[in-house]
């Protein structure tokens, strides 16, 4: 195989002023090794906002999450800016919208496409910066050989190119995935028949990351796989919850976070190591009882509706952000590569970006708004958030018909399509469940909504009113 560079660039304009520019970092820069903090970011997979006890789950326990909590900032309104696998983790990696990049939707294993190598991913950023880097679970930015994480900056991978469901076991889609490869380094070491010890497995490995480079600043990334579908659990945790198993498969994932908590204790790194938990999108509805909660959110995964982006956010970092904060400034995923480059004194890529940093926020400061964006399919733009104001624009989303008898065998029921005919404006402070469109009544604030779509619409492109973009950047290719 060979790798196409396909990537262009046009200049970046300061149409929207949203994004960050510095030189990307180069391999023959002297390294900085002072004192830096580790960093561990966990990343859920279709984890609801409402699946931590702290943000109201009664039927399951989480304590190591719910202290975490505790132990932090807590975000009430932290979005990702896409409801879907490969999307939303290009855009955690890069601080990135991934529309920008053309990484859209789920890839699977006939992807010959991938998160191009000339994109500048957190683990990228930090190992130039001293960092040693390894990354533990679920990646899902192309399973071909130039897009693995060994390949983006990790100097280390153990787990799946991409979701734990396109296996021969998919309750819909049958003979159509091959066997599920597991992933050490760039070697496929086993194919996967069952799942539970998979929680357990990452946790392990995380572990070892973390015993095997104590002695420098280092970067883990753990993705879980869970809780997407097919849902599994270890014999330590199966039949633990009130709920059944989901419950028991997010107690476990809680259990992973106690066991890093607990490691980074007994090697005397707690103080000085910053963790970040959060999630892809929203959970899978349609899955009924092995899917999570929204906390009374509009929709799910695969929408662009609150329940679809909206997700547990807690950082911690001890005597540096303020312990048991509650913070209800907007932020999203992209802010967190930005934010990691100014605690650790690292080079921002030289690419254009879209995240900021909000390490005023996370020390307790107010930050000026900034418009986020909620793309969905390819490339529509589907809502517009600032602060607490969210505006929807009209478009085609899934939704479960009322009604609809619910199941909880694992086996998805089916999703009919709404329309949205003209955009809605719905203030979040006193409607967090987008129940009551105010345009009519901020006809200023629906003014300024549209000026920012119609910004992101020149930058970023809409496929909603055909807009074409002038700011797009091309995923990496292969060709046989």
């Amino acid at each position: 195989m060979r790798f196409k560079n396909s990537i262009y660039f046009s200049l970046f304009t300061a149409l929207v002023g949203i994004s960050s520019c510095q030189n990307k970092p180069a391999e023959s820069e002297e390294l900085i090794t002072s004192e830096k903090p580790n960093i561990v970011l966990i990343f859920a997979d279709d984890m609801g906002y409402g699946d931590l006890g702290v943000y109201g789950a009664t039927q399951w326990k989480t304590p190591n999450l719910d202290q975490l909590a505790a132990d932090g900032v807590r975000f009430n309104q932290f979005y990702v800016p896409h409801a879907v696998c490969s999307a939303s983790r290009a855009a955690l990696m890069t601080g990135t919208y991934a529309n920008r990049l053309e990484i859209f939707g789920a890839l699977d294993h006939t992807a010959k496409h991938g998160l191009n190598p000339e994109e500048t991913t957190i683990a990228e950023m930090l190992k130039v910066s001293g960092y040693a880097t390894g990354m533990v679970g679920k990646w899902h930015l192309g399973h071909q050989a130039p897009f693995l994480p060994t390949e983006q900056g990790f100097d280390s991978y153990y787990g799946l190119p991409y979701s734990n469901d396109m296996w021969p076991h998919h309750p819909e889609v049958k003979d159509y995935y091959p066997p599920l490869p597991l992933y050490q380094n760039t070697a496929v070491i086993d194919t996967l028949d069952d799942q539970s010890m998979l929680t357990t497995n990452y946790t392990e490995k995380a572990l070892e990351f973390i015993d095997q480079s104590k002695d420098q600043p280092f970067f883990l990334y753990l993705a879980h796989s869970m809780t997407h579908v097919p849902l599994f659990v270890s014999d330590k945790f199966k039949g633990k919850s009130e709920q059944g198993l989901y419950g028991d498969v997010m107690m476990e994932v809680d259990w992973s976070v106690g066991q890093v908590r607990k490691k980074l204790e007994e090697l005397n790194l707690a103080d000085n190591t910053i963790i970040i938990f959060t999630s892809d999108n929203g959970p899978w509805l349609s899955y009924g009882g092995h899917a999570g909660l929204t906390a009374g959110l509009r929709e799910g995964k695969g929408t662009s509706w609150d329940g679809g982006i909206r997700e547990p956010g807690i950082f911690v970092w001890p005597n540096h952000f303020p312990a048991g904060k509650v913070e209800n400034q907007a932020a999203m995923t992209i802010d967190i590569l930005p934010t990691l480059a100014e605690i650790t004194g690292s080079k921002l890529p030289d690419l254009p970006i879209d995240g900021r940093s909000i390490l005023p926020m996370l020390e307790g400061q107010e930050m000026e708004p900034k418009p986020y964006y909620a793309y969905y399919n390819r490339n529509e733009l589907q809502a517009v958030i600032y602060g607490k104001w969210k505006m929807v624009m009209p478009h085609s989303y899934r939704s479960i018909p009322e009604g609809t008898v619910m199941r909880n065998d694992g086996i998805p029921v089916k999703y009919h399509m709404l329309n949205l005919e003209k955009a809605a404006l719905f203030d979040l402070s006193t409607d967090p469940y987008e129940t009551t469109d105010v345009a009519a009544n901020n006809l200023e604030v629906v003014a300024k909504m549209n000026q920012f779509a119609e910004q992101a619409r020149a930058d970023m492109g809409d496929a909603l009113t055909e807009s074409e973009g002038i700011n797009l950047r091309k995923h990496g290719m292969i060709e046989e």
